[in-house]
């Protein structure tokens, strides 16, 4: 048995990462306008949104819809704004895009999930130190 990617696997890193791409681009710019939002949030909320599509290709699209809304209430109940500034955007990101994680595995799409996580890491641990230390946008707390 030959070990290697099939075109199944390799169209779901293009859409994967394309996606994530496209994501941190948009909010890139953000980051430049000091929105609450930045590149990790736009880069996991364009990475989720991309799963789900690949989930509800598989299954009816309104199975989909309702997990999706359902965990965006829970991500909502994060988000809260203090004196000066919102916090818990990225976490709520980070809870919907786990709930697709978690919806691809459940439809046994493990590949497109792995990937997905790996994903997330790179958006989070890189991404950071680049708002932090390069672009200057958050402060000390990392708010």
């Amino acid at each position: 048995m030959a070990f290697g990617m099939g075109p199944l696997e390799t169209d779901i890193i293009i859409k994967l990462l394309l996606a994530t791409f496209f994501g941190a681009i948009v909010g890139l710019e953000r980051e430049f306008n000091k929105s609450a939002a930045g590149i990790k949030t736009y880069a996991i909320v364009c990475l989720g949104s991309a799963l789900f599509t690949l989930a509800s290709v598989i299954i009816d699209i309104k199975l989909a819809a309702g997990v999706i809304t359902g965990i965006g209430f829970l991500g909502a109940a994060t988000v809260f704004k203090t004196e000066s500034k919102v916090v818990g955007i990225t976490t709520a990101a980070l809870i919907w895009s786990t709930a697709a994680i978690g919806f691809v595995v459940g439809l046994g799409l493990y590949f497109a999930a792995a990937v997905t996580v790996v994903l997330l890491l790179i958006i989070l641990v890189p991404v950071e130190y680049i708002e932090k230390k390069v672009l200057k946008t958050h402060d000390e707390k990392g708010f």
